[in-house]
């Protein structure tokens, strides 16, 4: 089945014109000196190291009182530290061009209509006209939920059916931009904005139908880093320095952390962090308990490492309850995209940081980075197998080829006053489907509420098998875009 051949979904877009929304003005391709992007758009040079950071100052003062600390405290204390951390401060943006990393829905307009597109679909086939509420988790500049609500305000019985738009946001910053962003448009249609520090504060509602976007959340994450040992799972820990005056008596673990996947970005001198990796002498329960968190890391052999993020684990199940009706098994509440980076497998060495759109050390100037490690979407599965069905995960090129990202390109550029407008409108469309980058880099996985009833190839529409054309099997997410 090809998107044309979707009819459902072809005929919706067509009786609405959602082809034919009019191009938007601040999704244009950003400067020529973040291209060309891998994970997120790197420009060159490498950050010069000063004095400690008021974070790294943090750190360290609490390894000194406390003792090795885990990735998981390193990371949220980077990121999310009241007035220090990398997500709380006002003084720099962190996303576009002036920031650290540019997202795809900053790139192109085109990402989040097609994301709208198919929470759209999933209303249709499964909503039973029950209202609408919208759930983004980690909304950054409000740029993605902008876009899918701008295709629901293009069809009259989903726009009147929606109804709140909840943002799960722990950032003062990102939920002024949010509000700056999103406010208008919600004010325009009497849609309610709510925002929530967890997603635990978002009651299920069975009554609503929800549609959930999660886009680059997940890899932001907490994690612990594991080493399985003849002793069973130990942690790798992250202490100072070794001070020659005060020997650690903790085994050091392996090297610095690296990529798993390809990287020209030259590390920074061995000389540069403050910080080195340590083993705990022994397993303790929270490490044992993780390590048997999912049948698969059973089977990894001695001197594996895992990033594990409980954090995630948790995020995933709650997600699934609220998509899952458990008073009526018959019918789902719900539906959910999640993009991000990652695989349907456990990582090891996938911890890094971004700073001025380049990948740096994760040790670099903690609180002034972006960090980052892969998502197992595996273990989001497994967090939620008995409240959702999951679908995928896909490349973020496949999903959008086959969510209909040519006849959108088609229609935009049918509009666009002249060539250089067109030209744009394609340079950012192949950045989200090079698959030397984002096209690969990037995961989408959907998850609909469990019910008892079998889905049709149209409900789960695009996260099906290659399909047959002529008797060879075609995967219609590679075609390439046509100019």
């Amino acid at each position: 089945m090809t998107w044309s051949r979707n009819r459902p979904l072809m005929n919706m877009l067509r009786s609405y014109g959602v082809a034919y929304l009019p191009y938007h003005r601040s999704a244009r391709v950003v400067s020529a000196q973040c291209i060309p992007i891998h994970q997120r758009c790197y420009a060159t040079g490498v950050p010069g190291h000063d004095g400690p950071t008021e974070v790294e100052k943090i750190l360290l003062d609490t390894i000194k009182a406390t003792g090795p600390i885990s990735f998981a405290t390193y990371m949220q204390m980077c990121l999310s530290h009241p007035t220090a951390g990398y997500y709380m401060k006002t003084a720099k943006p962190v996303i576009g061009s002036e920031g650290d990393f540019i997202t795809s829905p900053e790139i192109s307009q085109v990402f989040g209509e097609l994301l709208g597109v198919w929470l759209l679909s999933q209303w249709m086939y499964a909503g039973s006209g029950r209202e609408i509420r919208l759930l983004e988790l980690g909304p950054g500049r409000g740029t993605l939920m902008h876009d899918v609500l701008r295709v629901f305000s293009q069809f009259p019985a989903a726009r009147s059916a929606t109804k709140e738009i909840h943002l799960v946001e722990t950032s003062p910053t990102m939920r002024a931009a949010q509000e700056a962003k999103l406010s208008f448009l919600a004010q325009t249609h009497g849609w309610a904005l709510h925002w929530h520090d967890g997603l635990d504060q978002v009651q299920h509602d069975g009554s609503k139908f929800t549609l959930a976007l999660a886009h680059e959340f997940f890899d932001a994450l907490p994690f612990h880093l594991l080493q399985k040992t003849h002793h069973g799972w130990q942690e790798v820990l992250i202490t100072s320095e070794r001070d020659p005056a005060s020997p650690t008596v903790l085994k050091p673990g392996a090297s610095s952390p690296s990529l798993d996947f390809p990287s020209t970005a030259p590390p920074l001198p061995a000389n540069t962090s403050r910080f080195r990796q340590v083993l705990s002498p022994t397993p303790t329960p929270s490490s044992t308990l993780l390590g048997l968190s999912s049948t698969r890391f059973q089977k990894l052999s001695i001197g594996s490492r895992i990033e594990v993020s409980p954090a995630s684990f948790k995020i995933a199940r709650r997600l699934g309850e609220l998509l899952y009706d458990e008073e009526d098994g018959s019918q789902s509440a719900g539906s959910a995209l999640i993009v991000d980076y990652g695989g349907n497998k456990v990582y090891g060495n996938s911890f890094r940081a971004f700073k001025d759109h380049k990948i740096v050390d994760p040790f670099h100037r903690p609180g002034q980075c972006d960090l980052t490690v892969n998502v197992d979407f595996a273990y989001l599965k497994e967090a939620s197998a008995d409240l959702a069905t999951h679908h995928g995960p896909l490349s973020q090129a496949i999903f959008l080829h086959r969510m209909g990202l040519q006849p959108r390109l088609d229609a935009l550029k049918a509009a666009a006053k002249d060539d250089e407008r067109r030209k744009q409108i394609d340079q950012a469309a192949k950045r989200l489907v090079d698959p030397t980058g984002m096209g690969t880099q990037y995961q989408v996985m959907g998850m609909t509420g469990k019910t008892k009833k079998i889905l049709t190839d149209e409900e789960r529409w695009p996260f099906i098998e290659a399909v047959q054309h002529h008797g060879e099997s075609m995967d219609v997410g590679q075609r390439p875009l046509t100019n």
